[in-house]
């Protein structure tokens, strides 16, 4: 079941037009991979899926029971925000505060949860560590365990391995490829089109060639593409 329909979306921001007419869904279990040069709209998306941005026009619809407050969210880090003076635990618990209303304090249930996604992610011993003591790899884990304390049901990741080096990177995607298998959604923008995809279900490409489905849809559709191109550059020699 959809939960989350995007109906001829079109995105832009400062008057300027990004993206046109764009339609696909987001199925419960799906595993989306978001692809596409810089400037094509990747980021302007994510904002709309949250609601941060509003569409030029089209609309995103909710279903399969899913409010804004059951997606988790791990954006891209400011330099400030990698240097936040709060502890582990701290952050990891943050993620409930969507759910809390006026309330004050954390229930026991919700202290339980964040030790268990601490210890999901390999945290848990440096729960009482300051965040911007940890290294780039930690606090990503750090982020994630705080975004599955806001939801088990669907993730939106911006780059989650952006600076990260190559073995880290790696660690990152058996991460949320684990997520993945233990029934959360995942919704991720990523550069790193050759580690990322094969764990995919489904590319959506933004740019000047639009592409939505299944991931070996899209690799059929970039061999042809590229056999037009040679094809095309045969006829012109």
């Amino acid at each position: 079941m959809a939960q989350i329909v995007c109906e001829n979306l079109s995105l832009g921001y400062g008057g300027k037009t990004i993206v046109e007419n764009l339609s696909f869904s987001v199925e419960a279990g799906m595993y989306l991979c978001i692809v596409g040069e810089n400037g094509a709209g990747k980021s302007t998306l994510m904002k709309a899926l949250l609601g941060l941005r509003p569409p030029l026009s089209g609309r995103v619809v909710f279903g399969d029971g899913l409010e804004k407050r059951d997606i988790g969210y791990l954006s891209q880090q400011t330099d400030v925000q990698k240097d936040f003076p709060a502890s582990v635990r701290e952050i990891v618990r943050s993620g409930f505060q969507g759910r809390m209303g006026f309330r004050p304090f954390y229930r026991r249930e919700e202290k339980e949860r964040a030790e268990k996604n601490m210890e999901r992610m390999g945290i848990a011993a440096l729960a009482g560590r300051c965040y911007r003591d940890l290294s780039g790899g930690q606090q990503q884990r750090v982020l994630l365990a705080r975004a599955l304390c806001a939801t088990e049901k669907l993730l939106l990741l911006d780059e989650p391995v952006s600076g990260l080096d190559p073995a880290v990177t790696a660690d990152m995607y058996r991460i949320i490829g684990e997520m993945h298998r233990s029934g959360v959604t995942i919704v991720m923008i990523t550069h790193d089109v050759r580690e990322a995809l094969p764990a995919a279900t489904h590319i959506l490409r933004l740019g000047r060639r639009l592409f939505f489905g299944t991931r070996d849809g899209y690799w059929c559709a970039m061999k042809r593409a590229r056999e037009d191109k040679e094809a095309r550059s045969a006829w012109k020699s």
